[in-house]
C-alpha cells in the first residue's frame, strides 16, 4: 500500500508504515531499539547522523537493512588516510565507447540514497570537507559542475571512541552538519546470545525483506514530519536548552542557532516514532543529548571535575 498525498496522510497511516519498518529491521538486527529510533528520527527530519561506538558493532547490517526496508540505494565508503575527494565524489574519466574519445562524470559512491561513511575521522581533512556540501546543499561539485544528489540523500558517518591514533577529529563545522551523534552500547546479555546464535548458525544469514515503502513514500513522509504540532511553549523551551548552552561556565562555546531547528524538527520525528501527534516536552528532553553533545565544548574547568557532554546537558534540563 503506498502512502497518500502528504496533505491527506493519517498519523494512523504514518504510524502503521513506521511499525513495518521496525518489524523488518528486527528480522535481522537484534535490540538497539532506540538507537534504531533516532536513526529513524534522523531519516524523518532529513538529517544526518554520527555514530560513535567500538567495532563489530553491527552499524553496517542496521544502515543495509534500514535503507533495504524503505526502498533506498546503499552504498558503503570505508575512510582510510589515502582517500581522496574524487574517491567519494566521482570523477572525469574517459569514453570511447561511441568511437571517439570523451570526457564523461563517473558518479563516486556518495550517488546513493543512504551513504555510510565508515570511521570518518580517519580520513584527512581534505576529504571530510568532500562530504560537507553533500550533507548540507544535497550536491557534489567536481571541477566548474555540481551535481544534484537523488533524494532522499542520508547520511551515516561512524567513528572509533578508543582509537584515536591516525585520526583527524572532525572540526566544529563539520559536526554541527550531523543533525545528531549517538553513543551505541554494548548489548545485554540476553541479546548478545541471540546475535551469535542467529548469525552463528548459517553461512549466510540473510532473511527476505519486505520493503515498506518507496523513495516517493519516504519524502512524504519527511514533509508530514514537519507538519507536526507543538507549542510556543514547549518550542520555546527547546530554544531555551539551546541558548543556556552558550551560558554555562562549564563550556568553552555553545551551540548555534542550527540547533534549536534540528531539537525541534527531531522532537517531531521522535513524537512520530513513539506513536503520537503532537511534541511533548519529554520529547524536547530525550533529544535534547543526541542532539547537542557534539555542537558543545567542554571548557578546562568542567573537563578537570570530570564533568562529560551529558551530564552539562542534564543540568541546563533540570534547570529549565
Amino acid at each position: 500500500m503506498k502512502l497518500s498525498s502528504s496533505n491527506s496522510l493519517e498519523y494512523e497511516e504514518v504510524n502503521e508504515k513506521l511499525a513495518d519498518i521496525k518489524n523488518e529491521v528486527e528480522k535481522v538486527i537484534v535490540g538497539q531499539e532506540d538507537i534504531i529510533d533516532q536513526v529513524l528520527t534522523c531519516i524523518l527530519c532529513d538529517g544526518n547522523i554520527l555514530l560513535e561506538s567500538n567495532p563489530g558493532m553491527g552499524k553496517t547490517k542496521m544502515a543495509s537493512t534500514i535503507s533495504e526496508t524503505m526502498g533506498m540505494e546503499f552504498s558503503r565508503i570505508q575512510s582510510t588516510p589515502d582517500l581522496m575527494p574524487s574517491d567519494i565524489t566521482g570523477t572525469h574519466i574517459v569514453d570511447e565507447s561511441s568511437g571517439k574519445a570523451e570526457f564523461i562524470f563517473q558518479q563516486g559512491p556518495i550517488f546513493s540514497n543512504m551513504v555510510l561513511v565508515d570511521e570518518i575521522n580517519r580520513a584527512t581533512p581534505k576529504t571530510q570537507s568532500a562530504l560537507l556540501e553533500a550533507m548540507q546543499e544535497k550536491q557534489v561539485t567536481v571541477g566548474n559542475n555540481s551535481y544534484s544528489l537523488e533524494k532522499p540523500f542520508f547520511l551515516i558517518a561512524t567513528q572509533n571512541p578508543i582509537e584515536q591514533e591516525g585520526t583527524y577529529p572532525l572540526p566544529e563545522a563539520q559536526r554541527d552538519r550531523f543533525m545528531m551523534k549517538v553513543k551505541l552500547d554494548f548489548p545485554s546479555n540476553k541479546e548478545e546470545s541471540k546475535i551469535v546464535k542467529r548469525f552463528s548458525t548459517e553461512l549466510d544469514y540473510n532473511p527476505s525483506l519486505r520493503k515498506a515503502f518507496s523513495r516517493e513514500d519516504l519524502i512524504k513522509l519527511q514533509e508530514f514530519t514537519r507538519e507536526v504540532p507543538i507549542a510556543n511553549d514547549i518550542m520555546e523551551d527547546a530554544v531555551k536548552i539551546v541558548r543556556e548552552t552558550r551560558e554555562k561556565e562549564e563550556l568553552d562555546y555553545g551551540a548555534s542557532p542550527r540547533a534549536s531547528i534540528n531539537l525541534v524538527l527531531a522532537s517531531k520525528g521522535h513524537a512520530l516514532i513513539e506513536n503520537r501527534d503532537y511534541v511533548s516536552l519529554e520529547d524536547v528532553k530525550l533529544m535534547a543529548k543526541p542532539v547537542l553533545r557534539h555542537r558543545i565544548g567542554l571548557s578546562f574547568k568542567a573537563e578537570k571535575k570530570g564533568l562529560s557532554e551529558d551530564q552539562v546537558i542534564e543540568e541546563i534540563i533540570d534547570e529549565l
